[in-house]
């Protein structure tokens, strides 16, 4: 399948440029995945403008795995079919399991050095300031959002009083919240298109 004539922004150019795009994404993802992603495919690449990267990432997490996998194959898919969505996910997984492995078999000899269990305690600390900013940035992109502004910080109020206070399981979480999300989103559009009819 040929790639998809270009937007108004760049895209991938091969399926090697999308292997090593993927593949220098992963690397870097350690602890706070969403932070690289968000900088790598809209700030630097361009391939996704932040609303596109917003609904494509939403998209993501209700799928089942990893939510950046699952990105990587929507993107290859989009540019070049079911050859960009395999090599990308190659490119997600391959040099990535080989570092961890190899990672692995180091760690397992200092696991119980507390030199090595403080730095990771630490490393977890650096992951939570990257989500936060990453997320902190993403909030212009709900300014276009259909379901409008307060009815999307309402929604996000609701989600994060559900997982970190209440401690209810995500799987609820996602489907009530997001149906209840899904369908007022869908009433909008229905209106909007109800205008435009009209107009």
């Amino acid at each position: 399948m040929s790639p998809l004539p270009a937007k108004d922004h760049p895209q991938p150019q091969s399926l090697s440029d999308l292997f090593m795009s993927f593949t220098l994404l992963a690397l870097q993802g350690f602890g706070g995945v969403l932070a690289v992603v968000q900088r790598e495919l809209v700030e630097k690449k361009k391939w996704l403008s932040r609303e596109e990267f917003v609904e494509d990432w939403a998209v993501a997490q209700i799928l089942p795995g990893p939510n950046v996998v699952n990105l990587s194959m929507m993107i290859g898919d989009r540019y070049f079919g079911l050859r960009g969505a395999l090599v990308a996910l190659a490119g997600m997984l391959t040099v990535p399991l080989l570092v961890v492995l190899i990672m692995a078999i180091v760690f397992a000899g200092i696991a119980d050095v507390p030199a090595a269990q403080g730095a990771l305690r630490g490393l977890g600390a650096v992951a939570a300031g990257l989500i936060t900013a990453t997320g902190l940035k993403l909030i212009a992109a709900l300014k276009e959002n259909v379901m409008g502004m307060r009815t999307c910080w309402a929604v996000a109020a609701l989600t994060f009083i559900a997982i970190a206070l209440l401690r209810v399981r995500l799987l609820w979480v996602l489907l009530v919240l997001g149906s209840l999300a899904s369908l007022w989103a869908w009433r909008q559009l229905g209106a909007i298109k109800a205008l435009g009819a009209q107009a």
